[in-house]
């Protein structure tokens, strides 16, 4: 399995994809293995019926948004490269030390950019802002405890004006 994906990805690949992303060699291995098991179609990508087979994203309240998050405006399809780089912005933020570089651009999995990319997946209508009805939209999907801490935000941002 794993060394089918190695053969499968040029060293020249998985060293670009390593440093872009910070993901090891070994996990860039087993989220190429993972990547070509889920592409039905074998053609390098995937689409948005690839992620929707994926049981956890099926059952998340957020899993439309997510799956969304993987492709560009007016893309359908992405290919191994931009997977990865979404999965970046999950990568815990303390990993960022062990491969920073000060002359290189700022990590997928920064907090701004983490920041950014939560923010993305509220903000339905790309218009850079979370307007009340997209905040209630994510209210009606969610679990009990995480309407309860948006109820709590709504009522926060009603009496802050720094929201």
């Amino acid at each position: 399995m794993g060394s089918r994906a190695s053969t499968l990805l040029r060293d020249e690949e998985l060293e670009e994809i390593k440093k872009e992303t910070g993901f090891s060699h070994s996990q860039i291995t087993r989220l190429y293995s993972r990547f070509t098991s889920l592409d039905k179609g074998e053609n390098g990508t995937l689409s948005r019926e690839d992620f929707q087979r994926i049981p956890e994203l099926a059952i998340n309240p957020l899993g439309d948004r997510i799956i969304n998050a993987f492709f560009p405006e007016g893309e359908d399809q992405v290919n191994f490269r931009g997977f990865m780089r979404t999965l970046a912005h999950f990568r815990p933020i303390e990993d960022n030390e062990k491969s920073k570089d000060v002359n290189g651009p700022e990590p997928l999995n920064s907090r701004s950019n983490k920041l950014h990319f939560a923010f993305r997946l509220y903000d339905l209508d790309k218009d850079e802002k979370i307007s009340r009805d997209e905040l209630l939209q994510v209210c009606r999907g969610a679990p009990g405890e995480l309407v309860l801490g948006l109820c709590l935000l709504i009522i926060v941002g009603r009496n802050c004006s720094f929201l």
